[in-house]
């Protein structure tokens, strides 16, 4: 007997085909509208992780993992606005301060999208953000070099280091005012349309009551590590969505190569999310780091073959295909640390 999907699995599929993915080629050119963000606001996905308490749907990982496949293959860049969204929600979730109060239901339930600003904290040592005390509160300065989400978003997540390399984090509104200059949004090779830019900070004063987070820098990274380590699902949603066009076409050839190679990507994103699913994080790190990398790769390969697929068509700005292979070229670098990046340039000098 077959069961009925997880209702967000429903909710997710409706928005892609009705709502996104129509779009996407458009967006991809011009921007995420805002009539993309509020039909996210009303589906439900933004509470996907909260509990049930704060009126989300205390969903399973493996429900969580397959609605961002179906967002990232129908439309990659109003995906990476709403993935913004998890880390705040997961912070709130587990912080036991006054602001999870104020803002966890707000959160959970759609009133509210939430940015995030702390990738420069792996720049560690070096400290783009510098947090110091003042007055009640704190104060941000220094130079956030990527906001996702501007204009789209109510509030950002914001993290820096304190003189002890203590890391702070905290909520304050995602606009522009005194102590927070945006820069022009950023002109990329792919999800331009997500709105991205630089933010500079100049004693930015943010009241103590909007802390969500104080720990040490070491075991942050410790856990920012853990979880980078684990394959993307967005790269099976873009994959998968290449292999769509490969398996659409009438030419033989072409969907026999669709078909080899979804059994290959299969294969891993079972291997990989298994890895995601095991209680302890930091173990088996170079296995996840693999499986990550296979991921990338067969994303690649997919979208490289929906271009062939396509010939000259395929090089119109228009194309889906290329939009695939521009998004999938974005998610060889997003959320990239360190490790990661090291297991995939050792990958590629091993299959030369």
């Amino acid at each position: 007997m077959s069961t009925a999907p997880h209702p967000l699995l429903v909710r997710a599929r409706h928005l892609a085909t009705e709502v996104l993915a129509p779009w996407a080629e458009q967006v991809d050119q011009e921007s995420v509208p805002t009539s993309h963000i509020e039909a996210l606001k009303a589906s439900g996905l933004l509470g996907a992780t909260a509990p049930m308490a704060y009126g989300g749907s205390a969903a399973p990982a493996a429900v969580v993992r397959e609605i961002a496949e179906i967002l990232a293959g129908s439309c990659c860049s109003t995906w990476f606005v709403q993935t913004q969204h998890n880390a705040p929600l997961k912070t709130l979730v587990e912080s036991e301060l006054p602001i999870r109060e104020q803002l966890l239901r707000r959160l959970a339930e759609g009133e509210l999208l939430s940015g995030v600003a702390y990738s420069h904290l792996r720049a560690f040592p070096r400290v783009p953000v510098r947090v110091t005390p003042e007055s009640g509160g704190v104060r941000f300065d220094g130079r956030v070099a990527w906001y996702t989400g501007w204009g789209l978003n109510d509030v950002m997540m914001l993290a820096g280091v304190t003189a002890e390399n203590e890391v702070l984090f905290a909520f304050t509104e995602a606009r522009e005012r005194p102590g927070v200059r945006p820069s022009h949004p950023m002109r990329l090779a792919a999800l331009t349309a997500a709105r991205t830019v630089s933010l500079d900070l100049t004693g930015l004063w943010v009241p103590e009551d909007a802390i969500a987070l104080r720990t040490s820098y070491e075991k942050w990274s410790a856990a920012d590590r853990a979880k980078s380590a684990n394959a993307n699902p967005a790269v099976f949603g873009v994959a998968h969505a290449a292999l769509q066009i490969l398996e659409e076409a009438g030419e033989r050839d072409t969907k026999e190569t669709g078909r080899a190679l979804r059994i290959r990507l299969d294969r891993v994103r079972r291997q990989a999310y298994a890895l995601a699913d095991h209680p302890v994080p930091h173990e088996y790190i170079e296995e996840r780091l693999a499986y990550r990398t296979q991921a990338h790769h067969l994303m690649r390969a997919a979208t490289t073959a929906a271009l062939v697929a396509g010939g000259g068509r395929s090089m119109a700005l228009g194309s889906r295909a290329q939009r695939l292979a521009r998004e999938g070229m974005f998610l060889l670098v997003q959320g990239q640390t360190a490790e990661t990046r090291a297991a995939h340039l050792g990958s590629l000098a091993d299959s030369c």
